[in-house]
């Protein structure tokens, strides 16, 4: 029961890291200043996904003018959720 709501938790937790990837990448393509009314939102999900987007930045060659790195995160954030979940449901089923 208890490995169920670990699953959960983690699913939630990478839906939530998933839309704020998302909605940083929709709000970079409008200049956001403070007085905007989503200036706020935007302050908040720089904090949330910087942690995240910075390294791969730093890792990813330039692509011209387009950054890839919400991209590879959202590919990343996916495969480390599958193998989390993966792990869980095995750890589960183990006899110990």
């Amino acid at each position: 029961m208890f490995v169920h709501y670990l699953q959960l938790f983690i699913d939630y937790l990478f839906q939530a890291l998933t839309l704020a990837i998302i909605g940083r990448a929709l709000l970079s393509w409008f200049q956001l200043r403070p007085g905007n009314p989503f200036y706020p939102l935007a302050v908040i999900l720089f904090q949330i996904t910087e942690p995240i987007l910075g390294p791969l930045r730093r890792i990813l060659p330039p692509f011209g003018m387009i950054d890839l790195s919400p991209l590879v995160a959202l590919l990343l954030l996916q495969v480390i959720n599958s193998v989390l979940q993966q792990a869980l449901v095995s750890a589960a089923r183990s006899p110990f």
